[in-house]
């Protein structure tokens, strides 16, 4: 297959570039640029763009285009005549300045890229773990409401005992509609529920603490509770 021509840039337009190389008067230099290398230089700029893919830059295409061809002009007067054809020269100041940028804004989005899919895996397996957290949670606390229901009777013994538990038992069944769950509104629930005073209620807590301790090892170890021995461990 014979190889494609190159219609755009011309031998007219290495003349007209070496005659604007020589040419002092700017006037005329910008008439020379405007007629014979405009349209080479930007059509030149725009295939090697798309040809190697420079595709990382921060700006539009276009702007990358009018980017290389102001750089192209900034060069044009280190093309020496005679020593090569000007398509060739111009290829390759462009090529190099694309090379450069292109593979700094590629490290720049690499690394950003990177970045955010590290923090995308990053952010799902927070998630992940939070629902995992989650479904353990409300697990443990149906065991512990199930563990109390056929244990409150063999932990306690006085009725003023056995009705604060119960109240407690009832506040872990509520526990997803309670919004409030800080120590002091929690005595305040229990009492309301009991009429038993303060002293009373921190006695039968400390002892459901004990259990609790031991509750939550145990299903943190073998996912449930209630071996046949634990209610009687010693309470005092």
């Amino acid at each position: 297959m014979a190889k494609k021509k190159n219609y755009y840039f011309t031998q007219e337009t290495e003349d007209a570039i070496i005659l604007y190389n020589k040419e002092e008067n700017p006037t005329i230099r910008n008439v020379i640029y405007n007629k014979h290398i405009d349209y080479p230089f930007d059509k030149l700029a725009e295939n090697i763009i798309h040809t190697f893919k420079f595709y990382y830059f921060d700006v539009s295409p276009n702007e990358v285009k009018h980017e290389v061809v102001s750089f192209l002009v900034m060069n044009m007067h280190k093309f020496k005549e005679g020593k090569g054809k000007a398509f060739s020269y111009f290829s390759v100041v462009a090529k190099n300045y694309l090379i450069l940028n292109n593979n700094a804004n590629y490290k720049k989005y690499k690394t950003h890229h990177d970045l955010i899919v590290l923090d995308s895996k990053k952010n799902a397996k927070k998630a992940m773990a939070e629902r995992e957290a989650k479904a353990d949670n409300k697990l443990f606390v149906e065991l512990l409401v199930k563990y109390w229901e056929e244990h409150i009777f063999k932990v306690f013994s006085k009725p003023r005992e056995i009705a604060v538990a119960d109240a407690i038992v009832e506040l872990f069944r509520r526990s997803n509609t309670i919004e409030n769950f800080n120590k002091k509104a929690l005595y305040i629930l229990i009492r309301e529920m009991t009429g038993i005073r303060t002293q009373y209620i921190t006695k039968v807590i400390n002892v459901m603490k004990k259990y609790n301790v031991k509750l939550i090892n145990e299903f943190q170890t073998t996912g449930t509770v209630g071996v046949s021995s634990i209610y009687k461990w010693t309470t005092k």
